[in-house]
């Protein structure tokens, strides 16, 4: 799944092979469009779990209330309209891997709740008392932002992110990488 050639792009892809059977969580950094969603699928294709589900959201694309009822799912009567139980987005995942991309979207009341999942491996239904589920998941996170950054400015939470970096990767931008472009038109030029 990486098209590349550049010195940068193999080091990411050995890095990406190396600990892809690992089960480590990834933390991928790099500017928009860099392909940190193409490395995480490739990561997840290599690893022990390809048979199970990948699943992505991205953190960014839905408000706080609705992005927490899609990841922990919601019982039945939660709030207005929730007539019947829905399965979250991390249940669903069970057995797979987990793509959180744009990770530092995420509020961080949001985030503690997710650092339960990503430490013990339990969820628990928006509305739920009782009814904790327990999951097996491989979290890859993505942001375009520089974490650190994003810690000092109260956008990621610390502990969170010590969690999801153990195994760092940083995607350079193509501009950095020219002799990839003539690989890539290849690549899409064929495909399409």
């Amino acid at each position: 799944g990486l098209v590349a050639h550049s010195v940068e792009m193999t080091r990411v892809r050995d890095t990406a092979t190396k600990f892809a059977a690992s089960g480590a969580p990834v933390l991928l950094t790099g500017e928009s469009g860099t392909g940190k969603e193409v490395v995480a699928r490739a990561i997840h294709e290599s690893s022990s779990r390809s048979m199970a589900a990948l699943v992505s959201v991205n953190c960014a694309g839905l408000p706080e209330a609705l992005l927490e009822a899609e990841l922990f799912g919601r019982a039945k009567g939660a709030f207005t309209g929730a007539d019947r139980e829905k399965t979250g987005l991390l249940e669903a995942a069970h057995g797979g891997t987990f793509f959180l991309d744009e990770l530092t979207e995420m509020a961080l009341p949001l985030q503690a709740k997710l650092l339960r999942v990503v430490q013990d491996g339990v969820v628990r239904r928006v509305g739920g008392e009782q009814q904790d589920a327990q999951v097996d998941i491989r979290f890859i996170s993505a942001t375009n932002r520089d974490p650190r950054l994003a810690i000092q400015s109260k956008h990621l939470r610390e502990d969170l992110y010590y969690r999801l970096n153990v195994v760092a990767i940083s995607l350079p931008p193509l501009r950095s990488r020219v002799e990839d472009i003539p690989i890539l038109a290849n690549h899409f030029l064929g495909h399409f």
